[in-house]
């Protein structure tokens, strides 16, 4: 049952926090995480966190993937999917690329979904811009719209004028 041979599966996970076990302290790890009892801290991992049924965790999380059972107090970052199961209880911010929750879960907080594609561009802009040594703006189309609506509108005021002083003169 405590396989470590398929680390992403249910039953393949490197900590366990048992069901009779209380942890007060923060958990780092590299592989998945595990809570069946009572933590509180921070969990923090580059795997999968599975929060049981009966667990309670009074503490932020971050890790790829959540799944959470049991009880919540504190933020999630996660950047693949939260899965909030219709046992859970979840009281805090969350801060994820995707989620499902299940009907009869609890969430009391906020949601900001990442938007992978928009960060993906925004380094690609920084990096680019690193590498060439200069400053460089994204614009978008609308921007770019916008900005040339804008010295229409100023040309045109500035023919009005041209206008009005002709007329007076």
């Amino acid at each position: 049952m405590f396989s470590k041979k398929n680390p992403g599966s249910r039953d393949g996970f490197d900590t366990l926090v048992g069901a009779s076990t209380a942890f007060e302290g923060n958990i780092i790890s590299e592989g998945s995480v595990r809570v069946e009892g009572r933590v509180k801290g921070d969990l923090k991992t580059s795997k999968d966190v599975f929060i049981g049924d009966e667990a309670v965790v009074e503490g932020s999380i971050q890790a790829n993937n959540v799944h959470l059972s049991g009880r919540v107090e504190g933020n999630i970052h996660s950047n693949g999917l939260l899965r909030i199961l219709s046992t859970a209880k979840l009281y805090g911010d969350i801060r994820i690329k995707s989620f499902v929750v299940d009907e009869g879960a609890l969430f009391q907080g906020n949601c900001s979904m990442i938007d992978t594609t928009e960060e993906s561009e925004k380094n690609a802009v920084k990096s680019s811009a690193k590498k060439s040594g200069r400053e460089c703006k994204k614009i978008t189309v609308l921007e770019q719209v916008y900005e040339e609506k804008e010295r229409e509108k100023e040309k045109e005021r500035d023919k009005d004028k041209d206008k009005d002083k002709d007329i007076k003169a």
